[in-house]
């Protein structure tokens, strides 16, 4: 189950449902696109339909199109994050940024999306240098178990120098997974000449994003914004499930499987970066 779009706008007949004309009310509002909801108690509306769907339920009601099929094989607990964080990382480097063979790429953060990022980057695309940035330890420890050339703890050393020994032209593609505004203004100076900055995370509104626009233009450079990796779920995430299939999308290595009785155990792991993506099962 993944995210919702109305089928009908500009964008989704244009097969780019994740820039939906109704995203943000079918996915974030809690509701049906009518302003109803398929849950209540008694006579009070109960709060549904987050990602089109709420289904972090033992049941959910969603539009048809929420809905894709997957291959029987692949055990359906390991699917979930498929609809969201692991399809927009790898989205991002495969549809996104279309990270070419050979090339260079930046990762801001070493969470669920940051390294489904890498290791698409690393294994799919056949990037030769795949960088993670984070402050967190264990977390840039798994970013090399799946695909990361090297990794820099933000908090130790000062990483914009670190890129730039690594790579002395600069990167060909930077993505964003922490929404850390000054971080990312820091980035822009670290492309190669007609590099690309993808912007991922969920970013403070109303905060501005500066950068020198002469040196932007004069190295053809460009600033994208990306949401849900540019996916088409009917098509991409059964494409991403073929990849872990074929061992190129090890998310397995992200993933800790919690009972729903230890659910708050879930949340704390995730927030201390112990674990990259728990996945809760109900009983």
């Amino acid at each position: 189950m993944s995210f919702a779009s109305c089928g009908q706008c500009p964008s989704c007949q244009q097969q780019t449902p994740a820039y939906c004309q109704q995203f943000f009310p079918l996915n974030f509002m809690g509701k049906r696109g009518d302003g109803t909801t398929s849950i209540r108690q008694q006579d009070q509306s109960v709060g549904s339909h987050i990602f089109g769907q709420s289904s972090f339920a033992s049941h959910a009601i969603c539009p048809q199109s929420n809905l894709v099929p997957v291959d029987d094989a692949i055990p359906l607990e390991l699917v979930g994050p498929f609809g969201c964080g692991f399809q927009t990382g790898a989205g991002a480097v495969l549809n996104s940024l279309k990270v070419t063979k050979g090339s260079s790429l930046l990762v801001l953060g070493a969470g669920a999306v940051g390294l489904s990022a890498a290791m698409a980057a690393a294994h799919i695309a056949e990037a030769s240098c795949v960088i993670v940035v984070d402050l967190n330890d264990t977390r840039l420890a798994v970013a090399k178990t799946v695909g990361a050339t090297h990794t820099i703890n933000g908090s130790a050393v000062d990483f914009a120098g670190e890129v730039k020994t690594i790579c002395p032209t600069g990167v060909n593609f930077v993505i964003d997974t922490t929404g850390h505004v000054p971080l990312v203004e820091k980035c822009v100076p670290l492309l190669a000449a007609r590099g690309v900055l993808g912007l991922v995370a969920a970013y403070p509104l109303n905060v501005k994003f500066g950068f020198d626009v002469s040196q932007v233009m004069t190295t053809g450079k460009r600033i994208q914004g990306i949401m849900e990796g540019d996916s088409d779920i009917k098509t991409f995430i059964p494409t991403l499930l073929a990849h872990y299939k074929a061992g190129r999308f090890p998310v397995d290595k992200l993933i800790r499987y919690y009972d729903f009785a230890d659910i708050n155990l879930a949340i704390e792991a995730s927030e201390s970066g112990e674990v990259i993506k728990p996945v809760v099962r109900m009983p």
